[in-house]
């Protein structure tokens, strides 16, 4: 009896929305996938010392201590004690405004960050859960799907997720370059806005980050001025991500847009917008802290309304609150991390320069901007691919390449150096000097070898020119012979 066999037809896909489908993440640039690597095998100085270390983290532990020790200190800031009705006030506190404590504390940590230079007023800080949320949200109120945002490069990589993925926005890129050290020319915003206008896209703004990332370098006051008049004779936005801005190694060396708009009496100050958070400056990442300070009534209303889909737990907002309220200890801390943050980057620039590698001059942020350009096959973004690809596999260390960046110029690479211990730090740098010792010793095999090549190629020519010279004498010799011949019979003739 024959048996029948029920072939099932695959089940229909189930469509999914365009956001679900779309490619516009950016989960498949080398930046993620270098955190991929460093997840499967982790470094770890006793269970895995041969692991990869992470280098691809902006995140800052070097003052996590000066934390940990106010909250030993002030228990009442992280518990509730015996204060039950506090308790029962924060656990059912849901007003989006957050807690008017903690926007005031806020108020005065950015201001103090920023030397007293700028003032911040309380009611017009926003809070969101972390920068991204800010960035994101911004990005909702200040352009519809299909306009564009103006971007220097390189920038964060996460920039392609955080304003383009849901809000359906396009990052038009301001080429900068080297030649003037990757600052924000006139010409190359010209150039970008002109850029976009050719495709037939709109232009809502000019998002900034200072200090940048990825180049661990303020922006000059210069090209703040000049920017700030460039949006207002386009009549567009102006959001400046100043997440780094306590990283800064100096407070004299960062200027913001704040400070420039204080000294133009807030003339067109409407159009201008501050993103930041406690995530770099404070080494806050899981916290998800941020804040969106905007002169713009409108934008500050909305971007209230919209904070209802990223609150900050009240409990955060109360810990915080009394942290950054305590001047003594927010004077101690932005000083020391200050101090620290230069300690470690000039171990790193140092080492790096040890083993023959230049990195951008910089003066802020928990990276720096190291260039590779020399170490490529070829100038390319191939040729930089697999120098990442080398480095990941052959010493075990993940740098962010600068085609995640969207850098104009092959072989740059951002280097993180405060998410680890001094100790790492040095492994690190070891393993570099290691990977470029090869690297020359490669590159001279290579030369000696080219020198052998064309030492044997010589010695052939000379040997082939003695051999033509033995065959050419007695040939010559003949010609003479027969030319002189040749000439005394016709002078005879």
């Amino acid at each position: 009896m024959a048996i029948e066999i029920n072939q099932q037809q695959p089940p229909q896909e189930v469509g999914l929305s365009r956001i679900a489908v779309s490619e516009t993440h950016g989960e498949d640039s080398p930046y993620f996938a270098g955190w991929k690597a460093y997840d499967e095998n982790p470094y770890d100085e006793s269970k895995n010392p041969s692991g990869v270390i992470q280098m691809g983290l902006a995140e800052n532990q070097v003052s996590f201590d000066l934390l940990e020790k106010f909250l030993e200190q002030h228990c009442e800031a992280s518990s509730w004690g015996n204060k039950i009705s506090a308790f029962r006030e924060n656990a059912l506190f849901q007003d989006y405004h957050g807690l008017q404590s903690f926007r005031k504390a806020m108020a005065s940590f950015m201001e103090q960050i920023r030397g007293g230079r700028a003032n911040f007023d309380p009611d017009r800080v926003v809070l969101t859960a972390g920068a991204t949320a800010a960035n994101e949200l911004l990005t909702f109120i200040l352009a519809d799907p299909g306009d564009a945002l103006l971007v220097p490069t390189p920038y964060y990589p996460g920039f392609d997720r955080d304003l383009r993925w849901r809000t359906g926005v396009k990052i038009v890129p301001i080429h900068c370059d080297s030649s003037s050290n990757f600052q924000i020319t006139p010409q190359a915003l010209e150039d970008a806005y002109n850029n976009a206008e050719s495709m037939n896209i709109k232009v809502r703004g000019v998002l900034i980050t200072n200090p940048s990332n990825p180049l661990g370098l303020t922006i000059q006051r210069s090209v703040l001025e000049n920017l700030l008049d460039f949006v207002t004779s386009k009549n567009i936005h102006l959001v400046s991500d100043e997440i780094y801005s306590g990283s800064v190694f100096s407070s004299s060396e960062f200027v913001s847009v704040a400070e420039i708009l204080q000294a133009r009496n807030y003339k067109d100050s409407e159009r201008v917008h501050i993103v930041y958070s406690l995530s770099k400056d404070l080494g806050l990442p899981g916290f998800r802290v941020g804040t969106i300070y905007s002169y713009n009534d409108k934008v500050v209303t909305t971007a209230r309304r919209m904070s209802s889909f990223t609150l900050i737990s009240s409990e955060t907002q109360h810990l915080l609150a009394s942290m950054l309220s305590d001047i003594e200890f927010t004077q101690n801390y932005i000083q020391t991390n200050r101090e620290r943050l230069r300690k470690r980057y000039e171990m790193i620039i140092e080492g790096l320069r040890k083993a023959g590698i230049e990195c951008l001059a910089g003066n802020a942020g928990l990276f720096c901007w190291m260039n590779l350009s020399p170490l490529l096959e070829t100038p390319t973004r191939e040729g930089e691919l697999s120098l990442w690809n080398s480095i990941l596999g052959e010493v075990k260390l993940n740098i962010s390449p600068g085609l995640s960046c969207h850098c104009s110029e092959p072989g740059w690479f951002r280097v993180c150096f405060a998410n680890m211990s001094e100790q790492t730090l040095e492994i690190a740098l070891k393993r570099i000097q290691e990977f470029m010792g090869r690297r020359r010793s490669q590159h001279s095999e290579t030369v000696l070898g080219n020198s052998s090549f064309l030492g044997a190629l010589k010695n052939r020519k000379q040997k082939r020119k003695k051999k033509f010279s033995k065959i050419r004498r007695p040939l010559l010799k003949r010609r003479k012979n027969t030319s002189e011949q040749q000439n005394s019979s016709r002078i005879s003739f």
